[in-house]
């Protein structure tokens, strides 16, 4: 007798979660219940049981539904701030993955320049003559240029790169054709402005709608000085506000930043005396 109960109770524990046929796992729960020398097997097993089945319900959904990282990777961008003050612009444009990013991220149709052309297009044209790519903060990159063949129209990019999805917006100074030419005083221009999201140039109850400060404070330092061999400041008496989806917005200059010196009369930058016109382009750099 001793040798058939040793039979019938081998040293390896059966798992009852792990028995496959119902029948069997049938029997050895009946054997279980009724056996009164084994009672401290029912405990563990239910024990088991109820662990295994709480860890598969409250653990596994967790790992199936791990978040994934979406920030998108910009540092890249920052990189040609360097050496200051002016960077490296003329590397900038001829990497591919900036006319990529420009691509992905303004994608609004353009109808002021070359018979409305991709945006991405005009963008690279309005930055072919380099100037300055420039990072305030460690965190918003600018970068500026003009039309090879036409200076006086000019281009800047403005990136932020402190956010998953970076804010992106392109501003151009475009000559108003049908007033003076733009070697006589008093020519006028019109500031285009777009942007990967919508912005409101009021003040928004929405934060993320409003037309960031530091978007303003660098179309204010950009548009307050010459073009690239001219001595005279663009006189901007139109802004335009683009919408992601083409809707155009008619602003006034000063909503986006336009310094004000520049809406009224014609103002010549003097480099070698300081003038009152010079005095708000450094404010806004502040």
């Amino acid at each position: 007798m001793p040798h058939l109960e040793h039979r019938h109770h081998p040293k390896t524990p059966v798992i009852l979660n792990e028995v496959k046929d119902p029948c069997i796992c049938s029997c050895l729960c009946f054997y279980i219940t009724h056996n009164p020398m084994r009672h401290f097997l029912q405990l563990a097993a239910i024990t088991l049981l109820t662990a295994t089945t709480a860890h598969a319900q409250f653990h596994m959904p967790q790992l199936s539904h791990k978040e994934k990282d979406t920030r998108e990777d910009v540092t890249w961008l920052a990189l040609f701030a360097n050496p200051a003050p002016n960077g490296r612009q003329n590397e900038l444009i001829r990497d591919p993955r900036f006319k990529g990013f420009l691509r992905d991220h303004l994608t609004a149709p353009q109808t002021f320049w070359n018979d409305n052309e991709p945006l991405v297009d005009t963008i690279l044209e309005f930055l072919e003559v380099p100037n300055q790519v420039v990072l305030d903060d460690n965190r918003y990159l600018s970068a500026d240029g003009c039309v090879k063949a036409f200076c006086p129209a000019r281009g800047l990019v403005f990136i932020d790169l402190g956010t998953a999805h970076p804010l992106v917006a392109f501003v151009a100074i475009d000559w108003v054709k049908e007033n003076k030419t733009p070697d006589q005083s008093g020519a006028e221009y019109t500031l285009w402005l777009f942007s990967n999201r919508a912005l409101n140039p009021g003040e928004s109850e929405v934060e993320g709608n409003r037309i960031p400060p530091a978007l303003k404070n660098a179309i204010a330092r950009w548009s307050g000085q010459p073009s690239s061999g001219s001595v005279a400041i663009p006189h901007i008496t139109n802004a335009v506000l683009v919408d992601p989806n083409g809707t155009p917005h008619q602003v006034s200059p000063a909503t986006v930043g336009v310094p004000a010196f520049t809406q009224s009369k014609p103002a010549i930058a003097t480099p070698s005396t300081p003038t009152s016109t010079q005095q708000p382009t450094t404010g806004s750099n502040q």
